[in-house]
């Protein structure tokens, strides 16, 4: 309940600058310019989460182990030094895999060849991702959760004043342009405080590499599991794209924005500090999983249930205020899907 306070304070400003920011880009960019938005975001994400060796869970695992054992090892440091340097390895194979198949992903995306320059320009977002997701893990893994909360903030204020002016001077033209800058400043406030507790050095050479063939190996399994949920969401939007047209996504992103993505934040507020203690209770310790276990679902339900309440009940009024009277259309999908939030509860703490 103490770190998920913390996180869910940041995650409500986070959310009501993020209201904001969505406020300004449905009435400046409309639903069509949403759902550009969504397609990007969703190769994206599919991308990402396809070249990026699984380092957001595994890594954190694999820190977080290493940090109990002892906080002051140079073993700690070693693994910290393995993660980044396979963060950056990824990066660059997803980078580069990014622009060598920017023509598949344009006509699978978008039903022609009309965008491959747009994803050829978008490959550098991959690879900082990457990077991110390596830092990010490190900081999860020792636990520096006050700082991810301030860099987690701060990514979002950034989010706001930058891709704003760029959506209202630019139009669409300003969304690549919004991606890759949003990217840049995520890179720089999230290594100003990991940096500080462990500065930043990486190794090449195949004998150091090689050491973390078994956090590859586990990051293959969250790399599928990530490929598959992706996966799903770029197929749904895929196909809405290809039967409706970019209007029909943008009114589901916003209907899936609204819920999941909103509605999730006291999720990850919650996962930021269980995952890394639940990785630190020993493998063979039964007793202390199942009580970690349980007291997540716990307050999960505790938290969620009358948020949920509360949300169903005011969604017509909140669906307009949050983006405009032309996203009334996924009003009673919003309200429906409000209760998978509650299946979410039982099901992450075990997952």
């Amino acid at each position: 309940m103490k770190y998920t306070s913390i996180f869910g304070g940041v995650q409500g400003l986070n959310v009501l600058i993020g209201l904001i920011r969505n406020k300004f880009v449905a009435v400046i960019l409309g639903p069509a310019g949403m759902g550009l938005v969504s397609l990007y975001n969703s190769t994206s994400s599919l991308m990402s989460n396809l070249t990026g060796l699984g380092l957001s869970m595994s890594g954190v695992r694999r820190v977080s182990e290493d940090y109990d054992e002892n906080p002051d090892s140079e073993k700690l440091l070693d693994t910290v030094k393995l993660i980044r340097s396979l963060s950056v390895v990824a990066a660059i194979f997803g980078t580069l895999i990014c622009m060598l198949f920017s023509g598949v992903l344009s006509y699978f995306t978008f039903g022609d060849c009309s965008h491959v320059y747009s994803f050829l320009a978008l490959s550098p977002l991959i690879g900082m991702m990457a990077i991110i997701t390596g830092e990010l893990a490190v900081m999860k893994g020792i636990r520096m959760l006050r700082p991810l909360a301030l860099a987690t903030l701060f990514n979002v204020v950034a989010a706001l004043f930058i891709s704003v002016p760029l959506f209202y001077c630019y139009g669409m033209k300003g969304i690549i342009p919004s991606f890759l800058l949003v990217s840049f400043s995520q890179i720089l406030f999230t290594m100003h405080y990991s940096c500080r507790r462990f500065p930043f050095r990486i190794s090449f050479r195949r004998e150091f590499l090689s050491r973390g063939n078994t956090i590859i190996k586990l990051g293959v399994a969250f790399v599928l599991a990530g490929v598959f949920s992706s996966g799903s969401e770029f197929l749904i939007r895929l196909f809405l794209n290809n039967l409706g047209s970019l209007d029909t996504v943008g009114l589901y992103n916003a209907g899936y924005m609204i819920t999941i993505v909103y509605g999730g934040l006291v999720f990850s507020a919650m996962e930021t500090d269980y995952f890394p203690r639940l990785s630190a209770v020993g493998h063979d310790d039964k007793v202390g999983q199942n009580s970690v276990v349980n007291r997540q679902v716990e307050v999960s339900l505790v938290l969620i249930s009358p948020m949920l309440i509360a949300f169903i009940i005011a969604l017509p009024v909140i669906l307009p205020l949050l983006f405009s009277s032309k996203f009334n259309a996924v009003l009673t999908m919003t309200q429906v899907t409000v209760l998978a939030l509650y299946m979410r509860a039982l099901k992450l703490p075990l997952s």
